[in-house]
């Protein structure tokens, strides 16, 4: 049986997913004083995005340990990160922030990850459905 095939990897990406978004977003509302000059990113954007990560975070670690996790809620988590991710690489292409080096790579190394958090979602969601059906 392949990773992908596992009866919980569903329940795995979405525990990964709240971790990830927990960790990411206690850093960005934490630390954005510090991160400022490194990344060239606003502290007050650094500080909205990490405060708004972190609810997100409880939901989907409650999703995540739930007897059954529900299929609409995991379509939500899906469609967050996926706006989560465009969202990331439209504030680069709009030049609404001028971030540095770092920065840049921050933005698009963070927006990847969510992008392939989603689409493991995706899998994992249609992969439980094939197995009930």
């Amino acid at each position: 049986m392949s990773l992908f095939e596992h009866p919980s990897f569903l329940r795995r990406v979405l525990l990964a997913d709240a971790a990830a978004s927990t960790a990411t977003g206690a850093l960005m509302l934490f630390g954005a004083s510090m991160l400022e000059p490194l990344l060239g990113l606003p502290v007050s954007l650094m500080q909205i995005a990490g405060a708004s990560l972190l609810p997100f975070a409880a939901l989907v670690a409650f999703i995540a340990t739930r007897e059954r996790i529900s299929g609409r809620a995991v379509w939500l988590v899906i469609i967050v990160n996926a706006v989560w991710t465009v969202d990331s690489i439209a504030l680069l292409l709009t030049g609404w922030v001028q971030p540095t080096l770092l920065g840049n790579a921050f933005v698009i190394g963070q927006a990847l990850a969510v992008g392939v958090l989603a689409e493991l979602q995706y899998f994992g969601l249609r992969r439980a459905r094939m197995a009930t059906a």
